[in-house]
């Protein structure tokens, strides 16, 4: 089983799938691999036992629902504020006025949550009209990361139009001018996450619309994680202790998101021995844990704390075989120490670096057995990217 949780820095042994905007358009997103069943962690803090995960719920806020509740538009309503304006009364003027949403992003949400559609039932749609847009193209349409502009991708928004019920026009009206080709990447944390986790990462979807501003406020200088390997070479548990900074002043909470490769794998206790534990939200569907850990005092610029937890896991269904964490910022230290039980020893320890979620290890190392049935890693001025100990049994 793998966790992973969620802070200024990640760790798990799952890695999270990426998708990508318009431009172009990415494949659907693979299924994410599992190894072992182990949570992530992150400032997002993640961690896994075994596979790399990271957390949105069943379904993210930004993304409608079957069952959204419709709401007549008000077409009335439209005509009298179109004329108080003095506007001419287009499709998309008459849809602003009568919805609210006078944004490309904004009219798609709204039309979409009219409609209970999912995202993959409207890819589906679509498909069937033979125009192949994938559900991680249609989620950066809809928040606004990317636009339609190629051709095919304009035939879909004609097509979207008709899907939605909505007047000939509405959404295309609505599209700004091109943009500059390649992608930009939003500033600050959710930028810096972004390029290491990649788009529609579990852990953006585990935190929805709290990803956006997620640990803005702080971030981690030290990090020390100690992962248990129980009998059956299923992870037991895991602790964490993060010393954090304040970049501003008021800072007095942090978020951790602590994803699981294995639906076995579950937490069964948390203990916060430093801080106040404020939520503790597992996804089921996710396979993810949200914590929210209040400092228990609002920091001043520059001040630092201490949070530390310690989670409980349930056996997952295959031994773990590694466990990483992620991390957005530069960590003064980071150590990571591994416990074996006497009966699941391993026979081979490497530690290993990736630049981001999903891309091969590099700077592979052999790590030796401690007379405890421990190994670890200390890494000092801890670079940006993923941090992993993987492991091997004998035959």
């Amino acid at each position: 089983m793998s966790r992973r949780a969620e802070s200024d820095e990640t760790r798990a042994t799952a890695r999270p799938g990426r998708e990508d905007g318009d431009r172009p358009d990415p494949p659907d997103p693979p299924d994410q691999p599992g190894r072992g069943g182990r949570p992530d962690r992150d400032d997002r803090d993640s961690r896994d036992d075994r596979g790399r995960t990271a957390a949105d719920a069943d379904a993210r806020p930004d993304q409608p629902g079957a069952d959204a509740a419709a709401e007549p538009v008000r077409t009335e309503e439209a005509h009298i504020t179109a004329a108080r304006t003095g506007r001419a009364l287009t499709t998309s003027a008459l849809h602003a006025a009568a919805t609210g949403a006078d944004t490309f992003p904004a009219v798609l949400r709204e039309a979409l949550g009219r409609r209970g559609l999912s995202l993959e039932r409207v890819s589906e749609r679509l498909k069937a009209r033979g125009i192949t847009i994938s559900q991680a193209t249609l989620s950066s349409w809809q928040r606004g990361r990317s636009q339609p502009e190629r051709a095919r991708s304009l035939r879909a928004v004609d097509v979207l139009e008709e899907i939605l019920d909505l007047p000939a026009g509405t959404l295309r009206s609505l599209l700004g001018p091109r943009r500059p080709r390649g992608r930009t990447t939003p500033p600050g944390a959710e930028g810096a996450a972004l390029q290491i986790l990649g788009e529609d990462s579990v852990v953006e979807k585990a935190l929805g619309a709290r990803f956006r501003h997620f640990n803005q406020e702080t971030s981690s200088l030290m990090v020390h994680d100690i992962v248990r390997i129980g009998e059956s070479g299923t992870m037991s548990g895991f602790s964490t202790t993060n010393v954090l900074r304040a970049g501003r002043a008021g800072a007095d909470r942090a978020l951790f998101v602590l994803s699981f490769d294995d639906e076995a794998a579950e937490p069964v206790d948390i203990r916060v021995t430093c801080g106040r534990l404020a939520e503790a939200t597992y996804l089921k569907g996710l396979k993810s844990l949200v914590l929210e850990i209040h400092f228990g005092r609002k920091l001043a610029k520059l001040d630092t704390t201490v949070v530390s937890y310690a989670v409980e896991v349930s056996p997952s269904l295959t031994p773990a075989t590694h466990y990483e964490r992620w991390s957005r910022t530069n960590l003064h230290e980071y150590l990571q120490q591994v416990y074996f039980h006497p009966g699941a020893l391993p026979v081979d320890c490497h530690r290993y670096v990736r630049e981001k979620v999903g891309a091969p290890p590099r700077a592979q190392r052999r790590i030796p057995l401690g007379a405890a049935h421990d190994v670890h890693v200390l890494t000092s001025r801890c670079k940006p990217g993923v941090h992993g100990v993987a492991w091997e049994y004998g035959p």
